[in-house]
């Protein structure tokens, strides 16, 4: 069986018989680097943040020797989806493309260079490790669209890989889950499995569990947003909490950004899912002002800015054409989840959070509707148009498309009959439609909404604008890119050739003369 890279290329998937090998391979360092004095640091799934927290605590220096004090190994399971990601890494090549250059300079020079990082496939490296950070994806599956409720959170992957790590860490092993989990999680899945393995295994003491979240943003400060931004943790006991922090303060930038230190982790994970539903919750609460402001002639974008005057109001956040990214459209239910699921209470205590999430999901099927409208006083129909979108992914300047609120509008219009052209600077592939039948995983595509959306495998997304626009019936300016905020509407006009109807989701062209 092979795993194929996004590039590609092709990899053959390891056998039992390369276990073997591959452990004395990972032996045979860990001796080499012990001798130097370093912690070993396993990281368990090397995705989206795994892959660059595996390079950071790489790449982090002792602050006393001002030497690499970290031996780093990444582990992903050897499967055709990923198993890829371990042959990239361990030639120096990040697995994740990411706009800031720091990513792909970090990873080489760690893997490279300084040798304090390489990739397995073998779960037998976590018998080596003094720290192991959990970067499984926890995802929240929702059975309909526009309404949350309806819906569960997946932690079975990370429950087997609890199992597996318990079964293997040695019990002095500090555990860090970094993953965005439901509320109760590290207490009430994570430690009872690691409990019961340690008890299986003759281990009398307690496992050394703990939890602290990351606030990634994708862009140009990517690396910084891990490394040199404010972090939440926990532990399950003293013990716990005393080595994730000396731990995240040995390979984070404590000094300008300290670390706030709770008492339990569910405080830390429900400080994540909070802080996520909060934001989500801003971005709902303008929908509706963004509706009456429509209907009635009000620039909402100029009332938002002369708000944002006021101190107390300068996080208002216009909406656009919904929200997106892994974590704001997905985080609240984790907790509605956890508090009915993990936690047993049947009354219905949450109204806000995920009428919140449910608002904006559906927001993006107004910017569809806003084309046929216009489409129909120009005297056409969307099943008869040609439209333009610009801006694949969720937010400006970025290459990141989960959970778009552009998706939503192409697979609305496009089950409406039109015809798509796309366009995004930062955007080579958008897997979600090229490869919906199986990213981001069997069954989760958000075609499964909709009906007609087997040509958007056939999708692809332009670089040249001019051929993007020529003869379009319909163009919609979906994302803050800054290419498109300097766009000059008459310059529009005649790439496009003709009278077009413009969807502005954000107020990008002036059209003051």
């Amino acid at each position: 069986m092979l795993s194929t890279a996004p590039t590609g290329e092709q990899f053959p998937l390891p056998t039992p018989q390369d276990e073997t090998a591959e452990l004395r391979r990972l032996q045979a360092l860990v001796a080499e680097h012990r001798a130097q004095g370093r912690e070993i640091v396993v990281v368990l799934g090397v995705g989206f943040v795994g892959a660059v927290m595996a390079g950071i605590v790489a790449d982090s220096l002792d602050k006393t020797t001002g030497r690499p004090g970290k031996f780093v190994i990444g582990v992903q399971r050897p499967s055709t989806r990923s198993f890829w990601k371990i042959r990239l890494l361990n030639r120096g090549v990040a697995p994740v493309e990411a706009e800031d250059p720091e990513v792909s300079a970090m990873i080489a020079r760690c893997v490279l260079e300084k040798k304090t990082l390489t990739a397995t496939f073998t779960y037998d490296a976590l018998c080596l490790a003094d720290v192991v950070v959990v970067d499984v994806q926890c995802d929240y599956f929702k059975e309909t669209l526009g309404n949350c409720r309806q819906g569960h959170a997946e932690i079975a992957a990370l429950e087997e890989s609890l199992k597996v790590l318990g079964g293997k860490i040695q019990p002095h092993c500090l555990v860090l889950i970094e993953t965005t989990v439901p509320p109760g999680t590290t207490e009430y899945v994570a430690y009872p499995i690691l409990k019961k393995a340690f008890e299986g295994r003759g281990i009398a003491t307690e496992p050394l569990l703990s939890h602290s979240y990351e606030r990634v943003m994708p862009g140009r400060e990517y690396v910084a947003s891990i490394r040199d931004f404010w972090r939440v943790c926990s532990g399950i006991n003293e013990p716990a909490k005393e080595k994730v922090v000396k731990f995240l303060s040995e390979i984070l930038n404590v000094e300008k950004f300290p670390l706030t230190v709770l008492d339990r982790p569910i405080e830390s994970e429900t400080s994540k899912i909070v802080e996520n539903s909060y934001r989500a919750t801003i971005l709902a609460f303008l929908n509706e002002w963004s509706l009456f402001a429509e209907r009635n002639g009000v620039d909402l974008i100029k009332v938002i800015k002369a708000i944002k005057v006021r101190p107390t109001h300068s996080n208002m956040i216009f909406p656009g054409p919904g929200i997106g990214g892994y974590c704001l459209p997905k985080d609240g239910g984790l907790g509605v989840w956890s508090y009915q699921t993990l936690m047993g209470f049947e009354d219905d205590i949450f109204k806000i959070t995920p009428l919140a999430i449910d608002i904006n999901d559906t927001r993006s099927l107004h910017v569809a509707e806003l084309v046929r409208d216009a489409l129909r006083n120009m005297g056409k129909i969307v099943a008869a148009s040609k439209i333009a979108l610009l801006g694949a992914s969720y937010r400006e300047d970025v290459g990141d498309t989960r959970y778009s609120g552009s998706e939503i509008v192409i697979r609305k219009l496009t089950e409406m009959g039109a015809e798509i052209a796309i366009h995004d600077p930062y955007v080579k592939h958008w897997w979600e439609l090229e490869k919906q039948e199986s990213y981001p995983a069997p069954g989760h595509s958000w075609s499964r909404f909709f009906r007609n959306q087997e040509k958007l495998k056939d999708s692809k997304v332009e670089n040249d604008l001019s051929a993007t626009l020529k003869c379009v019936d319909a163009v919609i300016l979906a994302v803050r890119h800054e290419a498109y905020m300097t766009l000059d509407p008459d310059e529009v006009i005649k790439m496009i050739g003709r009278p077009v109807a413009v969807i502005d989701c954000f107020g990008i062209l002036d059209d003051v003369a």
